[in-house]
């Protein structure tokens, strides 16, 4: 089945997300999961921002430039997440989730 611009019924940015993903797994060794929000505790006002944690949930350390991208990149691929919340990316599975329900460990 095609849509009607000629492209696949199945998800276009599947293949996207997981680009990203291992682009930014390469980019930020050892990072597991990048978590992406508005509020870069470096500014007043709503500004991308990343934190990357490793396997382990241990923070590993981002220049200021590398977490603006890497959150702007995120942001772009999933322009559909509501962004006044922060998300986890996870990088194995190209999967974002809502921080929090990462946190709980499951869904609501």
């Amino acid at each position: 089945m095609h849509t009607a611009n000629g492209g696949s019924s199945t998800c276009p940015d599947t293949g996207r997300r997981q680009r990203l993903a291992t682009l930014l797994a390469d980019m930020i060794p050892g990072a597991a999961t990048l978590r992406v929000s508005l509020t870069d505790p470096a500014q007043v006002w709503p500004h991308p921002h990343a934190v990357a944690k490793d396997a382990t949930g241990q923070r590993l350390e981002l220049s200021r430039t590398t977490s603006k991208i890497a959150a702007r990149w995120i942001m772009r691929v999933w322009p559909h997440a509501d962004w006044s919340e922060p998300h986890t990316l996870d990088l194995a599975t190209a999967t974002l989730t809502r921080s929090d329900l990462v946190a709980a460990g499951r869904g609501r």
